[in-house]
């Protein structure tokens, strides 16, 4: 069976169960050698349009967002999370472990909900899941929006600031963990917090990311 048939059987077959190393509360399922999954999915999903395995890997903006929400529970508690560009998921279970009421996670790559689909299963919480780009839409229904490492790249960073600002006029509170990614809208963010984290030093340009959470204002 080809891996666009059993997404499930091929993150379960080329990943491992790892705690995260910033947030270690929460496991997931990552890639055990990260150019040779770089590498498997290019061959394996390249050639059939799907997107490379962001979901496989637990970037700095998103482990600092979860460590942040960890310990600091009452940011999400009782609330109706979203989890935007959701990836490996972990944010948004999180967010659901800290006391969130619900969780809904989107990604446009369905390899991503797959993969946090298994996430929350093992880390034993429940999130409603949508593949789908959703920032052309109507916003979601959401007491607060988190994500993570989404302005790696001009054309998505423009895209996706236009949605988040779309958010922020109709009052939802919009959280960034990014570790200064070259479109980071510095002028418009309040920093929360800072973190050391540990990341995949084949992917990025270091061990460790000097990572930063911080709130959307208003435009």
């Amino acid at each position: 069976m080809s891996p666009i048939e059993d997404p499930v059987g091929f993150i379960r077959r080329e990943t491992k169960i790892k705690p995260v190393p910033h947030a270690e509360e929460i496991r997931l399922h990552l890639a055990d050698e990260a150019m040779e999954m770089w590498q498997k999915t290019e061959e394996e999903l390249g050639e059939l349009g799907l997107a490379p395995p962001f979901w496989a890997f637990a970037w700095a903006g998103g482990q600092g967002l979860a460590r942040y929400i960890l310990d600091t529970p009452s940011l999400v508690a009782g609330k109706k999370v979203l989890d935007f560009a959701c990836g490996s998921g972990l944010v948004g279970i999180a967010a659901m472990m800290a006391g969130a009421r619900s969780c809904h996670a989107v990604d446009i790559d369905p390899f991503a909900l797959a993969a946090t689909s298994l996430n929350a299963k093992l880390n034993g919480v429940e999130l409603t899941l949508e593949t789908a780009d959703i920032t052309s839409s109507d916003p979601p229904e959401a007491d607060i929006v988190f994500c993570g490492d989404v302005f790696y790249e001009k054309p998505m960073a423009v895209k996706v600031l236009a949605f988040l600002d779309r958010l922020t006029d109709g009052d939802t509170e919009v959280l960034i963990g990014d570790p200064g990614r070259s479109f980071l809208p510095t002028k418009r963010l309040i920093e929360l917090a800072e973190y050391s984290v540990p990341v995949v030093a084949a992917l990025e340009d270091n061990e460790v990311k000097r990572t930063r959470v911080f709130r959307l204002s208003k435009n």
